[in-house]
């Protein structure tokens, strides 16, 4: 399916579309409709059931705006970069790597270095796409893509909206640790807004300034703790590691999470872990697994606090996406944020048993730093401190030299007290590691439409639909009064109805136009189980029926209605129709016809 094709079936039928489209439409914000709201409200939900609840994690929801320190402290403000090119005609703006991408068999222009690229544009004659002007000699710059803001009135506090949800848990870990009891390992997920200043948005939900995120931080000891990968084990992964991408041969590696871990392909298991979890995730929520694959980071494009990263990508219209990265973030942002911040960013790891240790320490004589080394003198005494720790033996000589400020400043060791005890400790504060997949949900709601899209032929007629996972789909069922001038059959059906949906069940009620076009507009938005009303179903002496037509085979059986709520919602959570069929009588008749 063309991606404009998705994109006007999704605007016709209310899963999303450009916004602000009065005030002339604002690139980078999209709308989700009636449709997509629900879509991508499912997908969240499954997303939770198997990230958070499953997983025995905690969710929790921070503040999108955030102080500009946060991000000084996490690196953002200057590696949270893209590649921009400016054109000399007509100013447009555009992304460079896009750029070269389009036009070259490079796949990750992103990974390489600004000078290349610009090469790349020169040597491939490479122009403007909004006025045709040639891009060679323009530079090709680093664009920070955070949006910035002023908290409070007046210039306020610099600010920032998020670039992605996980600060907002990093920042808030001393007190998150406190509801683990300080235990790892332990997980924490968040759903919500990012914010990204895109240089040149495109391809509908799939490169946005406002866009939901899915993230879990996993917090765990390096040392000690390891994954449950026996659960994934055996799940088949389709992987295309760095080094096949740099092969001239190179090519995708059909292998199993645990083999792929055992021989190193994967380096981390807890990496190897959440790739087997998200395989199984995607497939339940419905994305074609011919379509999709691992892809590992090259070096370049590694994000700055990444050790190893894989992206779980999908391929939509002949261009393969990044639905959610997996990396091992390592010590770098609970590090930095100790560092930067007011809190501990450690928890405290108990010994089996007490171990005694040999600390060595100093006790610098202030009435001496003080007239020596005057303001300075509060700055050479925590000098002292971090020297005995990082090097004692420098305190073996009758002075000790520690460098304040840029100078170089000689201590006597009697005065800087200096002296090794033993001391019997019970445990150690250590920063934790993170691992952390993180998710995007618009693009992989464009994914699930784009792979859900089939055409066919029912009763000689062509049909378009969405064969969505009745877990995801925007509706769980339709139900329609086969005529409207029957009071009985309209009473049933709205009966029918409220009943679907005082069970929790999404229903649309359709009475108007024939079954067939009925069927047909739920068919396109994805609708599983269409509940048709008849004149059959209505007995005087007995329980009244109805007729359940499942959207991708068409197929019908007749229900009793007061079975109706239990069937759908056991389909809905997996249930098989063709057990359906087998207890309760087949519809021969396609009522489409009547």
């Amino acid at each position: 399916m063309a991606a404009a094709d998705l994109v006007e079936l999704a605007k016709r039928r209310g899963f999303f579309f450009g916004s602000n489209g009065a005030y002339g439409g604002t690139a980078g914000f999209y709308t989700f409709g009636p449709q997509g709201a629900a879509l991508k409200r499912n997908l969240e939900d499954a997303w939770r059931d198997r990230f958070t609840i499953r997983e025995g994690n905690r969710e929790i929801e921070a503040p999108t705006v955030m102080p500009e320190a946060v991000f000084e402290a996490s690196g953002h403000l200057e590696g949270f970069d893209d590649m921009l090119v400016e054109c000399p005609e007509c100013g447009e703006s555009h992304r460079a790597d896009h750029l070269v991408e389009a036009v070259t068999d490079v796949e990750d222009a992103e990974a390489l270095p600004g000078e290349e690229v610009e090469a790349l544009i020169a040597d491939n004659d490479i122009a403007c796409p909004a006025c045709g002007t040639p891009l060679a000699g323009a530079a090709v710059e680093a664009f920070n893509l955070m949006f910035a803001t002023d908290i409070g009135p007046g210039d306020g506090q610099p600010g920032y909206l998020r670039p992605e949800t996980a600060q907002g848990i990093f920042v808030e870990f001393p007190r998150l640790k406190e509801y683990a009891r300080g235990n790892l390992p332990f997980g924490i997920t968040q759903i919500g807004p990012a914010y990204r200043n895109e240089i040149s948005p495109r391809g509908g939900l799939l490169r946005l300034r406002e866009f939901t995120q899915a993230e879990l931080e996993q917090f765990i000891d390096p040392e000690s703790d390891e994954p449950p990968l026996h659960r994934v084990r055996d799940v088949d992964v389709r992987l295309y590691p760095a080094a096949e991408q740099q092969a001239e041969d190179g090519g995708y590696v059909d292998t199993t999470v645990g083999e792929a871990v055992d021989d190193g392909t994967i380096g981390s298991p807890w990496v190897g872990y959440y790739l087997g979890v998200a395989q199984e995730w995607y497939e339940r929520v419905g994305v074609d697994t011919e379509r999709f694959r691992f892809r590992q980071h090259l070096a370049g494009e590694r994000a700055h606090y990444a050790a190893d990263c894989w992206d779980a990508e999908s391929e939509v219209d002949g261009d393969w996406i990044e639905l959610a990265g997996f990396a091992y973030r390592g010590d770098y942002d609970l590090s930095k944020h100790d560092e930067y911040g007011d809190d501990a960013f450690t928890v405290f790891k108990r010994y089996d048993e007490p171990k005694t240790v040999e600390r060595a320490t100093v006790d610098p004589d202030m009435s001496v730093l003080g007239p020596e080394f005057g303001a300075d003198a509060g700055a050479v005494a925590e000098a002292l401190e971090t020297l005995a720790e990082r090097d004692p033996d420098a305190f073996a000589g009758e002075t000790v030299s520690v460098d304040v400020n840029g100078e170089t400043r000689d201590v006597d060791v009697d005065v800087a007290d200096f002296s090794v005890e033993e001391t019997t400790e019970s445990g150690e504060h250590i920063v934790p590691h993170v691992v952390e997949p993180s998710f995007g949900v618009g693009r992989t709601v464009q994914t699930l439409l784009a792979h859900a899209y089939r055409e066919d032929v029912v009763d000689g007629e062509e049909r378009t639909y969405l064969s969505l996972a009745p877990e995801i789909a925007p509706q769980d069922a339709a139900v329609f009064p086969l005529v409207t001038n029957d009071d009985r059959l309209v009473e049933l059906a709205d009966r029918v109805a409220a009943d679907l949906r005082a069970a929790g069940l999404a229903v649309a009620y359709d009475d108007s136009g024939s079954i067939g076009r009925r069927y047909r507009r739920q068919d396109e938005v994805g609708t599983p189980f269409c509940v048709t009303v008849d004149r059959d179903g209505i007995e005087d002496d007995g329980p009244d029926t109805v007729t359940v037509r499942e959207r991708d085979t068409a197929a019908q059986v007749r229900v009793p209605a007061d079975d109706l709520a239990d069937e759908l919602a056991a389909l809905r959570a997996g249930g098989s129709f063709d057990a359906l069929l087998n207890r309760y009588e087949t519809v021969e008749t396609d009522v489409e016809t009547n």
